[in-house]
């Protein structure tokens, strides 16, 4: 019966063309096939063209077989380059991650890739880093962020891309995008698991999470991120060097603060704990740089509602403190200080006049600081602010003090210290802030500290200075000894604009104090210190400290000087 219904209708023009189709059809498709086997140009315009239909499954075959046959043809590996770079993209989204990780490198390593736009090399090794975390392959992925890091240069240390467009903020937006990715792929306790190899292979991964973590810290949103790498530097230091090692205090410094802002108290305490009794053995159990210990130990105490703990840590701070400076450190009147502006608090509250400039501006490298510019530029200058009661002049002095406290850093980091910026008058201030001030991390005109030419920011091996550097802990660790403090502490609210944590910028405030600001002044309020300054002076000269149940009396409205510059001129004339 269908023998014969054929035969009837096979005459039929419709039933005609439907067979004569579907042969040329199967002949294009027997050919084509054909083609895209033999011939690798076809091959490759397939891939492309599935590609580019969103189609990577169906897409890669045909790339792996345009791959294979202009190898078989003798097509060199640079020829290859853009072939591979597609490709790795299509595996990379079908999870083939061995296989996507091995062609973006093969295109990484071409001369094809070196000759790319630098925002698309940057994507491209960003691909292969993600690829790397996605196969839990964290340290190689580590190591390309951290490259990426290091050519961010100053836009590595900052908050926020204050030179946005710039190569560098291309580089250090692509490690903060990543941020999600380490938050997810480690413990926020630090997974030192994920991490092997030969000792010094996992030390120099632990380095790398160093500088990551501590660019997460600072970064919005990347509080995990931070928190998982530097634990795990943390954890792997402390197996392999021990927890007295200079380098896993260092990560105790950046870690500790995160884990409070957490909540993760019980973690901050371990932490502070360990750091201090291993600077206890490094510097001795009566070191007043200890303190800094002791007053974050204090710090978590108090959180925790452990009153009593804190303040017998608070006690013992100040006991070293007398041991160290006399009883009588702080009974100096120190009037001269607010009267030639050592003392005075600048920030959007505490204006500088358009018209201020020192009078004793010297050159930083007449007093062997090294300078990152040319030595007669005003912004390598820094002001003489000498003491004035019999010390030695050579070396009672600003620029003395600053060029002790950078040997001993450059001595005890091995890192290269130089000055970047030390005196900007208001005009220069005016021009930087119309240049940079949108992206809210240059001071609006008197509003800086640099105009006052105390304060310097500092660079480490040709950026500048961060919280990861070695010669940071130095600086936090003593710069107090030497009449500097942080100005720009994380958290402060000192200029317009998102948090300005600035961790290279230091305030020469004196000696004595610099060692009150440590000893009695809140925690990283530097301004609203200097602000109180003689109610803090006259509770230390008294001996009556506050007990830290008590309020800070000093930091309530009437003890606070008003913010007007009629408000200041009378109170120098105290």
């Amino acid at each position: 019966m269908i023998r014969g219904y054929l035969l009837s209708n096979i005459g039929r023009p419709q039933v005609l063309f439907a067979a004569c189709f579907a042969l040329f059809a199967l002949i294009f498709f027997v050919l084509f096939n054909y083609v895209t086997l033999t011939n690798p140009k076809a091959a490759e315009s397939r891939f492309h063209a599935l590609a580019s239909l969103n189609a990577p499954g169906r897409a890669a075959p045909y790339g792996e077989r345009a791959l294979a046959m202009y190898r078989e043809d003798g097509l060199d590996e640079e020829s290859l380059a853009p072939l591979k770079a597609k490709l790795a993209k299509a595996q990379l989204r079908l999870n083939r991650y061995a296989r996507s990780a091995s062609l973006f490198e093969q295109a990484l390593a071409s001369k094809w890739s070196a000759g790319l736009e630098t925002s698309a090399r940057i994507q491209l090794e960003d691909k292969l880093a993600r690829t790397h975390i996605a196969a839990g392959d964290l340290d190689k992925a580590i190591a390309i962020y951290a490259l990426h890091l290091d050519y961010a240069g100053d836009e590595g240390g900052r908050s926020t891309n204050e030179d946005v467009g710039s190569e560098q903020a291309l580089y250090a937006a692509r490690v903060e995008d990543a941020g999600d990715l380490f938050a997810e792929a480690l413990k926020p306790t630090g997974s030192p698991e994920q991490f092997s190899g030969a000792p010094q292979a996992r030390l120099a991964s632990a380095q790398k999470m160093d500088e990551l973590g501590a660019f997460y810290a600072i970064r919005p949103n990347g509080i995990y991120a931070a928190a998982g790498l530097l634990s795990s530097a943390y954890q792997i230091r402390r197996q392999l060097l021990g927890g007295d090692h200079q380098d896993t205090v260092r990560i105790a410094l950046i870690l500790g603060p995160i884990y409070t802002q957490m909540g993760r108290l019980k973690d901050a305490e371990r932490l502070y704990l360990e750091a201090f009794h291993a600077q206890e053995k490094e510097k001795g159990a009566n070191s007043p740089d200890l303190s800094l210990y002791l007053k974050l130990l204090v710090g978590v105490y108090q959180q925790q509602g452990r009153t009593t703990e804190a303040q017998a840590l608070y006690d013992h701070m100040q006991s070293l403190f007398r041991d160290a400076f006399g009883d009588q450190r702080y009974a100096v009147n120190r009037r001269r200080d607010r009267r030639l502006d050592v003392d005075r608090p600048v920030s959007q509250f505490f204006l500088l006049e358009a018209s201020y400039k020192p009078t004793d501006l010297v050159r930083a490298s007449d007093y062997a600081i090294p300078v990152s510019k040319d030595h007669n530029l005003d912004e390598m200058k820094v002001r003489l602010a000498a003491d004035r009661d019999g010390s030695d002049p050579l070396e009672a002095n600003l620029p003395a003090r600053l060029a002790q406290l950078i040997s001993l850093c450059r001595s005890e980091s091995g890192e290269r210290i130089s000055l970047r910026s030390g005196y900007r008058s208001y005009q220069t201030q005016a021009i930087l802030f119309e240049r940079n001030g949108a992206n809210g991390k240059t001071a609006p005109p008197g509003m800086s500290e640099h105009q006052l030419g105390l304060a310097v920011d500092i660079d480490v091996s040709g950026r500048l200075m961060r919280r990861s550097d070695r010669t940071y802990q130095c600086f936090e660790e003593n710069a107090y000894q030497y009449g500097f403090i942080l100005s720009f502490p994380p958290g402060n609210n000192y200029l317009p604009g998102a948090d300005p944590f600035e961790p290279w910028h230091w305030r020469y405030v004196g000696i004595a104090t610099a060692q009150l600001y440590r000893e009695a002044g809140p925690i990283d309020k530097p301004q609203e210190f200097l602000a109180a300054l003689p109610c803090y002076r006259e509770r230390a000269a008294s001996g009556t400290f506050r007990a830290l149940d008590e309020a800070d009396l000093c930091l309530q409205a009437e003890n606070t000087p008003s913010l007007t510059m009629q408000a200041l001129e009378k109170q120098k004339k105290l």
